[in-house]
């Protein structure tokens, strides 16, 4: 087997805790707006993911896809100068409550002590995402922070991985990815030529038919 020298993070749901943070988020957020549901979160889940996509797939822009995110859950038609001043009372308490996951320094330190190259690779906003790494200062151990706003196409295409595998100075089966999505980070891995494991925090992919951990703290990097 090819020995690993070199890993790709995936940064939200993988080092960064975001979704805890847009869960308590909403909540606050939406009470303020009189927004009351009993699915409250959930819903603005699948809506955040949905317009996120549409972002990804370059159909609209990242501010844009905030303003939908906004007019669909108000089911109001509302112009961009409404929408950006609504949420940026979202955004404010989502960013105050992002966190790191404990066990993710841990893994870059193992990564870096195996004598791996680190990079970052991630479907965002690099503006935003380096918000995130700059906080909880990540960019100490990773070498490249590559953002799929800088790239031609997001993951799971196979060019966000041939990009970011160029970026970290590696060949493609000796990079492993981690990540928490099946489709985005591990699937398309894969599909790139990448050998990849799935982070399953909630414990509720089992028959995902991919390598698969509970934990960074079960990532062996020493394939």
């Amino acid at each position: 087997m090819t020995r690993i020298r070199a890993v790709l993070f995936d940064l939200d749901g993988t080092l960064v805790d975001q979704e805890s943070a847009s869960e308590s988020a909403v909540v606050e957020w939406a009470a303020e707006l009189s927004v009351t549901t009993s699915d409250l979160a959930e819903r603005w889940r699948r809506i955040s993911a949905h317009h996120y996509e549409r972002y990804q797939r370059r159909d609209i822009s990242f501010s844009e896809q905030r303003r939908e995110r906004v007019r669909e859950l108000l089911g109001s038609d509302l112009d961009s100068a409404a929408a950006d001043r609504l949420f940026a009372g979202y955004l404010r308490r989502y960013e105050d409550g992002w966190s790191l996951f404990a066990d993710a320094i841990p893994a870059l330190e193992r990564a870096r002590g195996a004598g791996c190259r680190l990079g970052i690779l991630t479907n965002g906003d690099r503006e935003q995402q380096m918000q995130k790494v700059g906080r909880f200062s990540i960019s100490a151990y990773v070498d490249e922070v590559v953002c799929s706003s800088e790239l031609p196409a997001a993951k799971p295409d196979v060019r966000a991985f041939q990009a970011a595998v160029e970026r970290i100075g590696a060949e493609a089966d000796e990079t492993l990815m981690v990540g928490d999505h099946v489709d985005h980070d591990v699937r398309g891995a894969i599909a790139a030529g990448l050998p990849a494991v799935l982070v399953d925090r909630g414990r509720s992919l089992s028959d995902a038919g991919v390598p698969r951990v509970t934990s960074l703290d079960e990532v062996s990097f020493a394939l």
